[in-house]
């Protein structure tokens, strides 16, 4: 049986729709690093792209039909033969010259993230959202996290998997991943970078950005220390509850039912961050 080549590097680019600019991309990733692996997961493209990715050179691994993109950042993990994966996008955001830059880093931390700066060519209301998980997470954390969302970044493939089957099918595969790795005691690297805009028509809909955005905010409260978030908020309604149960025993000489209900409300949200924190610690039991 012939035996898969090892490459100490793979870096892979999920596709889906960019028979535009996937040729383009691939050919200067081998221009500039040609001893590496080139690896592509095609996730049910209806363009051409599984045809001029392969015509590029690269190794392709084709999804039947359209699942996600984190979906093909899973299969790619599986199917990788590098020491270390590089993942960036298949749209011509991100530059080809920065891989060197995030593998200067390699040896010092188990992942480097490109962090986008306010030069990239992105979209306001996105940049409005990337900060506000930015900050949020980094209080959640107690870590400042740069650029929690973007998609450029290295790890070592055999730390990775571990993380495998946290991962979402989704575009939130990035938040996912840099909590999980902080969640896990592991170390991470921001490096700047500026990104392109992409070539073709975004994914992502404005409609889809806003369900995003709370999804991502409720992954981060859940995904690394909900005591964090549901501890403030119980300790809120419980402060409201005593300081309108203040006011009306002065005011009217009487305890009311929306003094109860805050106090209630207090209790069973300190009761859900208890039981999501015990949860939370289980998931995190199978990562060595």
């Amino acid at each position: 049986m012939e035996q898969k080549k090892k490459y100490e590097v793979s870096i892979l680019l999920p596709a889906y729709n960019e028979a535009g600019v996937i040729g383009d991309t691939i050919e200067r990733i081998r221009a500039l690093y040609p001893e590496y692996e080139i690896l592509v997961v095609d996730d049910g493209s209806t363009d051409s792209t599984l045809q001029e990715a392969m015509a590029a050179g690269a190794h392709v691994w084709p999804h039947p039909y359209n699942i996600g993109n984190g979906a093909a950042i899973k299969t790619g993990l599986r199917c990788a033969q590098g020491e270390w994966v590089v993942m960036m996008d298949a749209d011509g955001q991100h530059r080809p010259e920065d891989i060197a830059r995030l593998l200067e880093y390699k040896d010092r931390f188990d992942m480097v993230v490109g962090a986008r700066t306010r030069q990239s060519e992105t979209k306001a209301h996105r940049d409005l959202a990337n900060w506000v998980y930015n900050r949020f997470a980094s209080y959640v954390t107690k870590f400042k996290i740069e650029d929690l969302t973007s998609g450029f970044r290295l790890v070592r493939l055999s730390v990775v998997k571990q993380f495998i089957y946290l991962l979402p099918n989704t575009f939130s595969y990035p938040s996912t991943l840099t909590l999980g790795y902080l969640r896990s005691g592991r170390s991470v690297k921001y490096i700047p970078i500026q990104t392109k805009a992409r070539t073709g028509k975004s994914k992502i809909k404005l409609l889809r950005d806003g369900t995003r955005f709370f999804l991502i905010i409720t992954k981060i409260a859940t995904l690394f220390s909900p005591f964090r978030v549901f501890l403030p908020i119980s300790l809120g309604f419980f402060a409201t509850g005593l300081c309108y149960y203040g006011y009306t025993f002065f005011a009217h000489g009487r305890f009311t039912n929306m003094s109860a209900l805050l106090f209630n409300s207090a209790i069973i949200i300190f009761m859900i961050g208890l039981v999501a924190e015990q949860i939370n610690q289980m998931r995190y039991d199978r990562i060595e």
